[in-house]
């Protein structure tokens, strides 16, 4: 009996001790005390701008028809993706933390260079997909695990006013931005960035122009003609550009690709665009041919690619018989080759020589697009000297009647192995340049897909927001082939 009374008491003590714990919090017990759970807005910036800006894709590449791969049907060149992922919802928890520790500190200045990488990443996810979450987007510590899907048109018309308070809030005084690998700090050069992509995203709306809620020609205007207040991009210099190093996790992206050796190959008409203008850039995209391999390096018949939309076993019969140039050594070979650019002063040029083209500004086109052709040549170390002649033949000097398609174009030719998926989606918002899809190896119906569908992840955790957004969006239902808000005329 004593027995059972002792055990009985030490049950209850056991007992009063749950009890007493059991009042703490439940988050109380999940925090690790030797976990570090604040820290400096520069420390995260300094991760976040290297995911933000390397932007070399090689998907990009094959979708937009400026290479071709030879060692499987690939489904960016015959467009036959499905789905794409929300993996650019991690870097924004990123940028979310970041915006609360300048908060906790008081750095405004890191609140401005948030809300500018907020509005660069979502511009990404949208533009995949369509409608996307972003207002309740990121809030599973407030217990939201299932965010609504945010219509396109309220995502721009948000960015673009984040975009403008972003830029005009930068300040000196209100504090140093350290961690920055880009600009070093550079105030003046964030807000030409910030303003710089703002026109980016204005111009990518050029189908909404009778939109009054986005008033879309009245800010570019607002930008273009007050640079006091809204400076943009004037010279390279200005580049948003990652630049790598010689260095272990700092170097080009594809150095020692076997694939990119051995597999990745010049497309046609992307080879024949510049050999038609003719365009001295083709020598620092491509190497000669196999059958070219005698010819001087600067004779374009030394060149040659292969046909995106072309049956596989054609593709490769070609490659055997050494009639196709390979994607210059240099992408593989150099670990610094040439900087990611993720936003630079040629599509700068290219933009304003647009809204000039399309009657948003008073500017002429043809300097900007000329401008825009300099800054791309510049780039790439092209002489003065081979610029001006370039610039005054047939098929580059600028005309009027087709002066939009030859901006596109000339924007399309500096994106090669930068800018990400831009000339794609320069393509499906102008169709310039024309994509080949007759070739026999296309499939999709031989359409050039208009997004991708939602990731898997949605379908099977958030799966009655996804539902909503596809009905309102897509009669057809989640297909590649669906047409966004963003592309529909207005």
């Amino acid at each position: 009996m004593k027995r059972n009374m002792k055990t009985i008491k030490i049950v209850a003590l056991i007992a009063g001790l749950v009890a007493v714990n059991s009042c703490k919090d439940f988050q109380d017990l999940q925090v690790d005390p030797n976990r570090v759970t604040q820290t400096h807005p520069s420390l995260i910036l300094t991760s976040i701008e290297p995911i933000a800006f390397n932007v070399i894709s090689l998907g990009s590449g094959l979708a937009s028809r400026m290479l071709t791969f030879t060692d499987g049907a690939d489904d960016a060149q015959y467009y036959g993706w499905q789905r794409a992922g929300f993996d650019r919802y991690n870097s924004l928890r990123d940028v979310v933390k970041m915006e609360g520790e300048a908060n906790r500190l008081g750095l405004d200045n890191y609140k401005s260079l948030a809300l500018f990488f907020k509005s660069f990443q979502i511009m990404e996810i949208t533009k995949y997909f369509g409608d996307v979450p972003f207002s309740q987007a990121l809030q599973a510590t407030e217990g939201n695990y299932y965010p609504a899907y945010d219509l396109q048109k309220d995502i721009y018309t948000k960015v673009l006013d984040d975009l403008k308070a972003a830029g005009v809030a930068l300040d000196g005084s209100k504090g140093s931005i350290s961690g920055d690998v880009i600009y070093g700090g550079d105030i003046t050069k964030w807000k030409k960035l910030i303003n710089s992509f703002s026109l980016r995203v204005l111009m990518s709306l050029s189908l909404k122009t009778g939109n009054p809620t986005l008033n879309v020609i009245n800010r570019f205007k607002e930008i273009v003609n007050d640079p006091a207040t809204y400076p943009i991009f004037t010279s390279n210099a200005d580049n948003a550009a990652l630049q790598f190093l010689d260095l272990v996790n700092n170097r080009y992206p594809y150095l020692n690709n076997n694939s990119l050796k051995t597999a990745y190959y010049m497309e046609q008409s992307f080879v024949n665009l510049l050999k038609n203008t003719p365009d001295p850039r083709l020598f620092i995209f491509a190497d000669k041919t196999p059958n070219g391999s005698g010819l001087p390096d600067a004779d374009f018949s030394a060149y040659d690619g292969l046909d995106g939309s072309a049956l596989l076993s054609v593709n490769t019969n070609r490659v055997v018989n050494g009639e196709v140039s390979r994607i210059d050594a240099r992408y593989y070979s150099d670990p610094v080759n040439e900087a990611s650019v993720a936003l630079g002063y040629s599509e700068v040029e290219f933009t304003l020589a647009e809204a000039s083209a399309l009657g948003w500004i008073g500017d002429n086109p043809a300097v900007h697009y000329e401008n825009g052709v300099r800054a791309s040549m510049d780039f790439h170390g092209i002489s003065t000297a081979d610029q001006d002649t370039y610039l005054v033949g047939a098929n580059v000097v600028y005309k009027p009647l087709t002066g939009v398609e030859m901006i596109i174009t000339q924007k399309y030719i500096s994106h090669f192995m930068n800018g990400g998926w831009e000339p794609f989606f320069n393509h499906l918002r102008t169709g310039f340049p024309a994509f080949s899809v007759n070739g026999g190896g296309v499939v999709n119906n031989q359409l050039v897909p208009k997004r991708w569908m939602y990731p898997q992840t949605e379908v099977q955790l958030n799966s009655t927001n996804l539902n909503t957004a596809i009905q309102r969006q897509y009669p057809s239902g989640d297909n590649i082939n669906g047409v966004m808000w963003l592309l529909q005329p207005e």
